[in-house]
């Protein structure tokens, strides 16, 4: 193990075992230095292993802290089914909860939600995943979502729809309308759609300029690009959503259920 991976390892340790609360003040950079025996260039590199973890925040001039846990969004194939589920009941039903809070386990009066709607032309890869022509009109979906405690989005998500299919109901088309009680699944069943499956690709990559700020990522952090593709039931793509998720509070479980040998 390098000198800086085994510093890194013992902060983390205190950290993780509550040692050191969130606000708690590690060592400066001279003391843990001396400490170690070591130099700063390797001190420095054990920190920026540590903020990009999301473990403290290093202020400039102010030393390096203990980071307070973000929120988490744990999620699971099996939201889909739970949406579709939910997609024909009353909208008083429909009403109480969402999908994020699923994720997150917190409540509607827990999160703050945006959205944007324009239209916009169909770049090669939409009118390719839609069998649409390039330039086709697209409906463009803009979501951020954000816990009121910390005021940062739990994703960036941006949604994509054919806008002549949307148009079949003429309130989907109108932002105000969001958040939409049930999602996108009963806003597609008020138009005759049934899903009949939804296709996960994820991706990693170091964020943009621009996504780093808006999700607050630090330094080394990257970023995962789920695109969810939904197909209906009759094999035609009705939505594409790509959503950009902080890789430090990020976690997607999946269980894939193995038929037995037979004897």
């Amino acid at each position: 193990m390098a000198k800086w991976e085994r510093i890194a390892a013992e902060w983390r340790e205190k950290i993780h075992s509550g040692e050191l609360e969130p606000g708690g003040k590690l060592p400066n950079e001279q003391t843990l230095k001396d400490e170690y025996e070591v130099s700063l260039p390797v001190v420095r590199q054990a920190l920026d292993a540590l903020e990009a973890e999301g473990l403290v925040d290093r202020r400039h001039g102010r030393g390096t802290f203990v980071r307070a846990p973000r929120q988490r969004v744990r999620r699971s194939p099996e939201r889909y089914q739970w949406e579709k589920d939910r997609a024909r009941l009353p909208e008083s039903q429909r009403r109480r909860t969402g999908a994020t809070e699923r994720d997150t386990g917190l409540t509607m009066q827990d999160l703050e939600f945006s959205a944007e709607y324009r239209t916009v032309p169909a770049s090669a890869d939409l009118a390719r995943l839609f069998s649409v022509p390039v330039g086709a009109k697209m409906l463009e979906r803009i979501y951020h979502t954000s816990s009121r405690k910390e005021k940062v989005p739990l994703s960036l998500n941006t949604s994509y729809m054919v806008y002549d299919v949307v148009a079949e109901n003429p309130a989907l088309l109108d932002d105000n309308n969001e958040p939409w009680p049930g999602g996108t699944q009963n806003q597609l069943f008020t138009i005759g759609i049934e899903l009949d499956r939804i296709v996960d690709e994820i991706t990693a990559r170091p964020p943009s300029a621009d996504e780093a700020e808006a999700l607050k990522l630090p330094p080394g952090v990257s970023v995962l690009i789920l695109r969810k593709i939904s197909i209906d039931t009759k094999d035609c793509v009705v939505e594409v959503s790509n959503v950009v998720l902080p890789g430090d509070r990020t976690e997607f479980v999946y269980t894939t259920k193995l038929a037995r040998w037979s004897e």
